[in-house]
């Protein structure tokens, strides 16, 4: 099995700035993409950031910088400008391959909740 685990959430004003990570524990053999989704009441669940194994980034926010430390099966959300509309709980995903034969399935994480108000 594989565990998520995030950290970082909280209570920001509008213009500041946060820090999410997500560590990624147990059965790894390799990872292919790291990323993060978020989701607001009554909202789909939608895409933030997305980095895969060779570096290449996907953002659905310019004022967000997705990272990741290999050695540490860790990602990392740098979130600046914050905004009321950021307001979402924010889950990590991971897309995990245990064996170096099995096929890579998709893991998230329990959700850490990020609230941007004045």
């Amino acid at each position: 099995q594989v565990q998520l685990v995030e950290s970082g959430g909280g209570l920001v004003q509008p213009g500041g700035s946060l820090r999410l990570s997500c560590a990624a524990s147990g059965s790894i053999f390799s990872i292919t993409a790291m990323g993060w989704y978020r989701q607001a009441p009554v909202k789909q669940r939608e895409l933030v950031a997305a980095i895969h194994s060779g570096g290449s980034t996907n953002y659905a926010e310019g004022r967000f910088t997705i990272s990741r430390d290999y050695a540490k099966n860790t990602v990392y959300l740098q979130m600046n400008s914050l905004k009321p509309e950021d307001t979402a709980v924010y889950y990590c995903h991971a897309r995990v391959a245990t064996c170096p034969t099995c096929y890579a399935s998709d893991y998230w994480g329990q959700g850490t909740q990020v609230t941007v108000s004045s």
